[in-house]
């Protein structure tokens, strides 16, 4: 079956034709209409996403109202496939970044970010790094014009009128440390829910949180620190 017959006459065949584009176009309209909807479904709920970059991290945070914030990157591109998977394809905004330190398997995945979205703030630990990553890092920063915000401990982002993210370290400068105990640590509250996110924080820092008086630590999750690694996620963290 032939959808355009060569031997109608050419104004009928342009008439023909323009009923199949209209038809796709009304297709691809409803495509939309019901992509938007169903992605706004999604979000009226909070979202964590631990994302699938490799040997790194990358969380991703959507508050019930839309508001995003990734934390880290991972070490390489693949952070951008894995945002296609928890972001709308038309959405090119991003609220917050924060960067828990310099070190490549978390913040490489954060230069196309700079480079591909609109970024309303960044949060960094305020460590000093003269990598190749991180100055490209700096520089992407730098060409979107995003303001930059050294975290520190007291600090808190309201993300929805539910959903908050207070910074529990540093609270200090911490430039002349090591990168992974200069980590940015945070919790996230969503009603009565908490998420405890540690970055690289090995177990010296884990401690000094638990021996500071008026420190709220207990949480439903726990991403454990350094990946996994003996270093982090002392017994007396976690008790």
């Amino acid at each position: 079956m032939q959808l355009l017959s060569k031997n109608l006459p050419l104004k009928e065949r342009f008439a023909q034709s323009g009923k199949w584009y209209l038809l796709g176009i009304l297709m691809l309209v409803t495509f939309f209409i019901w992509y938007a909807v169903v992605v706004e479904a999604r979000t009226e709920m909070l979202t964590v996403a631990f994302l699938d970059v490799g040997q790194g991290d990358a969380i991703f945070i959507e508050a019930p109202n839309g508001n995003q914030l990734p934390i880290d990157g991972g070490p390489n591109r693949a952070l951008m496939q894995e945002l296609g998977k928890v972001m709308p394809l038309y959405d090119r905004t991003i609220d917050v970044v924060i960067e828990t330190h310099p070190d490549k398997d978390h913040i490489a995945g954060l230069v196309d970010v700079f480079e591909r979205y609109t970024v309303g703030t960044f949060l960094e630990p305020g460590m000093p790094s003269t990598t190749g990553v991180a100055n490209s890092l700096d520089a992407a920063i730098l060409k979107s014009g995003t303001k930059r915000v050294i975290a520190r401990r007291g600090m808190r982002i309201v993300l929805d009128e539910n959903v908050s993210l207070t910074i529990l370290f540093p609270d200090r400068d911490m430039s002349g440390a090591d990168t992974n105990d200069a980590s940015v640590i945070v919790r996230l509250v969503y009603g009565e829910n908490e998420f405890l996110l540690t970055g690289d924080a090995p177990q010296k820092i884990e401690n000094y949180l638990v021996s500071l008086d008026g420190m709220e630590l207990e949480s439903d999750v726990l991403k454990a620190g350094h990946h996994g690694s003996k270093t982090s996620t002392s017994e007396l963290f976690l008790g």
